[in-house]
């Protein structure tokens, strides 16, 4: 697959797992494991963007 359009895909699952987090932070508190859970996996995902970079 092209690098750009994995670079979108990429940005897309970025920009829900932000989303994703900021929902969680805000009912369940950020110190909760589902949150740190989301955050690393937000992680990851900006990790491999960066690689394609």
């Amino acid at each position: 697959m092209k690098r750009w359009i994995l670079q979108t895909i990429l940005l897309r699952k970025i920009k829900l797992k932000r989303l994703d987090l900021y929902a969680k932070a805000k009912s369940l508190g950020r110190k909760d494991h589902r949150v740190i859970t989301c955050s690393q996996e937000l992680d990851a995902l900006l990790n491999k963007y960066q690689s394609l970079l």
